[in-house]
Order: C-alpha cells, then sequence, then structure tokens
C-alpha cells in the first residue's frame, strides 16, 4: 500500500460465505470463505478487514459490531424470498438462511449504531430487505436477457449513469462500465435513495439519507480498478475512530 492517508487504520467486519469447498488435500468440507479481492480492497484503501462468517446467535451482532469501525455485506447467494413475503420464483432455488439470519442481525445493529456501511450486489439487496423493501426475483424476465448474469466464472458489464447529487456522485463518475454478476435486482428500497441505474433501468446504487455512510451498490467493485467506494467506507469508517477517540 502506498499514499494512503494518515491517521488511524479502522477495522472493516466482511461478511462470509458458509460452503463446502476443496483446496490442498481437503475436498468439500464445510467453509468459512470469501474472494480475496474484498479484504484487499478494504486493506488499499487503509482499512484492516476481518472475516464475519455467519453466527448462530443474531445477538452476537451487537458484540462483533461495538469492535468494529465499519461493515461490508458482500456478495452471495439470493436472499431467501419468505423475508419480502414472496414465494421463490423457479429460477430461485438456492438461499443460506443461516447467512441471511446473521446478515439481518449484523443490518440492524448497524443501523442502531450509525456504523458505516457498504453493501454488494447480494448485500445492496439485503440493505433493500432488511428496510422493508423487496427484490425482482429474476432480471431476465423484465429486461429481456440474461447479461446482468455473466458466466459462471465470469462478469457482466453494465453501463450505469449516477446522479448528480449524493456520497455516490462524490465518489464515482457521473458514467461508468462496470462489472456485474446478478440475476436479481432490488425493487423497493425503503430508506435509501436511488442514485445509479443502468442502461436496462436497473437500479445499480442507492444510499441511505443523512450524515451516515450508508452505500449500496449491485455491481462488484472489488474486481475493478476503481478503489474509490471502498475510500468513501474506510474514510467514514477512520472519521469514526476519531470522533470516538479510539486506535
Amino acid at each position: 500500500m502506498t499514499d494512503l492517508p494518515e491517521g488511524p487504520r479502522p477495522v472493516i467486519g466482511i461478511t462470509t460465505y458458509r460452503q463446502d469447498a476443496s483446496w490442498g488435500t481437503w475436498r468439500q468440507v464445510e467453509a468459512d470463505l470469501l474472494p480475496s479481492d474484498y479484504a484487499r480492497s478494504i486493506e488499499r484503501a487503509g482499512g484492516i478487514p476481518v472475516l464475519l462468517p455467519p453466527v448462530a446467535a443474531p445477538e452476537a451482532a451487537r458484540a462483533v459490531l461495538a469492535r468494529l469501525d465499519g461493515i461490508l455485506i458482500a456478495g452471495g447467494a439470493d436472499v431467501n424470498p419468505a423475508r419480502y413475503g414472496q414465494e421463490p420464483d423457479p429460477a430461485v432455488v438456492r438461499w443460506d438462511d443461516d447467512r441471511d439470519a446473521w446478515e439481518f442481525a449484523l443490518l440492524g445493529e448497524a443501523e442502531r449504531i450509525r456504523l458505516p456501511l457498504l453493501g454488494i450486489c447480494r448485500g445492496m439487496q439485503l440493505m433493500a430487505v432488511a428496510g422493508g423493501g423487496s427484490l425482482v426475483q429474476h432480471l431476465p424476465d423484465v429486461v429481456g436477457h440474461d447479461r446482468h448474469g455473466g458466466g459462471p466464472t465470469t462478469y457482466g458489464t453494465a453501463e450505469v449513469r449516477v446522479d448528480a447529487e449524493g456520497r455516490v456522485a462524490g465518489l464515482v463518475a457521473p458514467e461508468v462500465t462496470v462489472p456485474v454478476h446478478h440475476h436479481q435486482a432490488v425493487a423497493a428500497h425503503p430508506g435509501y435513495r436511488a442514485v445509479a441505474h443502468d442502461a436496462d433501468g436497473v437500479l445499480q446504487a442507492m444510499e441511505g439519507e443523512g450524515d451516515r455512510f450508508a452505500v449500496g451498490v449491485q455491481w462488484h467493485p472489488e474486481t475493478d480498478d476503481d478503489p474509490a467506494l471502498f475510500d468513501g467506507l474506510v474514510a467514514a469508517a477512520r472519521e469514526r475512530v476519531r470522533e470516538r477517540g479510539h486506535r
């Protein structure tokens, strides 16, 4: 890392998958994991990444977040449609109730203590649902193509236009081409302002009102060359550290 801002290095929690994985001589072992691009992006921005695997006791969220300066809700599987009062679309075949419960608990506590927050892909969708919103369960049925989904191991691209005002506008160019990998989208987002859409009209970024950094993006900035969203999260977390007089 070079040319990092002076000041405390905030600790940023990043949520993870829990699923079977293989590495070395081990095969299909239940593991807590996440692509390293997330943690590297936080580190490059001057933060210290800490992984947050699903915890069975939702009340643990309060103890965890009391020790953190910011949180990133990472991408992953679909949110259980029951969370927003719908039956599953035929295209929705897998969700992780343990991760849903843990991340909903984290979001609720983060809101209570005004912790800086960045949601990526599933993370943005979860933010919307936690606020009482809903999702488009299978986007190709709405936009008429599957280019948002990329391939099994590749990302698609989307042309995004960002609103002229707000936190995201202060971090991202007015028009950007971004990497995407999603078959769902945010339909309703109480408590958040829509601030970016793609050429299909799909919501690609939203942010909370007020002075708290609470941003969700549908795309995957961790795979891109632009660190601005991570810089924004870490800067907000650093300011929180300064205000608390810690570290």
